[in-house]
């Protein structure tokens, strides 16, 4: 059985059938039988987890086995303690309510790659951090969530899935390494 993490670049698809001419999955890994357990939307960035056990897949990706998720979000604008609040609270998206998570304003990390391309900056609109930790992900749901507390995303990064993180397992866009299932419990 493998368990394969992976740091999905900014633009790949989560795939890994050609999709016209735009980069997927199979671009970055040649391992034979191995398929996501969970997604990231192209715009996105971070973790992924690839692994050729099916057992394995649905526990990682079933809504009753959940991990986890962290994510590093970039912000258009500064939360203010009531923009925070929302976020952590159940918030209604329209065709969902989330469940309550826990979000923090960070610093931008240290370690953390510069995107290519650039986001755009503008001087007279301020940009910050947050880290958003999640047991549910629905489709695009940081980015609805952000958005619909007047805090456009501006990037998106999976910092960490369960106890499996980019401080502990440290990959650069693109680099993938094979880790054991009893990493992922901590």
């Amino acid at each position: 059985m493998s368990l394969i993490l992976f740091n999905k670049p900014f633009q790949v698809l989560c795939q890994f059938s050609p999709q016209d001419g735009r980069a997927t999955l199979a671009d970055h890994l040649k391992i034979p039988n191995i398929y996501p357990a969970g997604r990231l939307d192209a715009d996105s960035e971070g973790l992924m987890l690839l692994t050729d056990d099916g057992k394995l897949q649905h526990t990682i990706a079933h809504p009753d086995h959940k991990e986890a998720k962290v994510y590093l979000v970039q912000v258009d604008g500064v939360p203010d303690a009531a923009s925070l609040a929302r976020l952590q609270a159940p918030l209604d998206l329209g065709d969902f309510v989330t469940k309550p998570c826990k979000a923090v304003r960070i610093a931008e990390p240290e370690w953390l790659w510069p995107r290519n391309p650039p986001i755009r900056s503008r001087a007279e609109h301020p940009t910050s951090w947050l880290a958003i930790t999640l047991q549910e992900g629905k489709n695009r749901q940081v980015r609805r969530m952000t958005a619909a507390v007047g805090l456009p995303t501006l990037r998106l990064v999976r910092s960490a899935i369960g106890a499996i993180s980019l401080a502990t397992h440290p990959l650069m866009p693109g680099e993938w390494m094979e880790v054991s299932a009893k990493d992922l419990a901590g």
